[in-house]
């Protein structure tokens, strides 16, 4: 589960008002830390779901379920 503001939501992301030197590439680094961690995970074998702080929990766990139990 991904913060919005932390992991740069297309859709809800914001951008610092104050003392951008220091947050703007804190806030990339998240999101490039997220791609790598992903593509080595997938490297592992694992299937990699991320979702949205602002999504709903019934719509992730069935998201989860089908990826899971596809047959379900």
């Amino acid at each position: 589960m991904d913060g919005c503001y932390w992991h740069g939501c297309p859709e809800h992301a914001t951008l610092p008002k104050s003392n951008t030197d220091y947050w703007l590439p804190k806030l990339e680094r998240n999101v490039e830390r997220d791609r790598e961690t992903d593509a080595l995970l997938r490297e592992a074998g694992w299937t990699v779901m991320r979702f949205w702080e602002h999504q709903a929990p019934e719509a992730v766990v069935q998201m989860i379920v089908d990826a899971v139990h596809p047959s379900i």
